[in-house]
């Protein structure tokens, strides 16, 4: 399994991360370009809705009702595999 490229990702570092290194953390920010698509099982009345952006490596998931939170990011590979296994029903 290949590891998701981040390459296209806006990193920024943690505001409690000192210049001499240490503990620190750093979180990846989808591009503001990045197109994002509504499943076809949403409705226009609400409910639960969930929205993919699709990149070369990685896949994007986030609710549609906060597109300004929290986005889950995983490999391609594992997403494709994740929805073949939804249609052949053994999900």
């Amino acid at each position: 399994m290949s590891s998701p490229d981040f390459s296209t990702a806006l990193w920024r570092k943690s505001s409690r991360s000192g210049s001499n290194g240490g503990q620190c953390v750093e979180v990846a920010f989808v591009p503001a370009d990045t197109t994002w698509h509504k499943s076809s099982h949403s409705s226009s009345s609400g409910g639960a809705c969930v929205e993919v952006a699709v990149q070369s490596s990685i896949v994007g998931l986030r609710d549609s009702k906060d597109s300004d939170g929290a986005v889950l990011a995983v490999g391609r590979s594992a997403f494709d595999s994740f929805l073949r296994r939804i249609k052949s029903g053994r999900m």
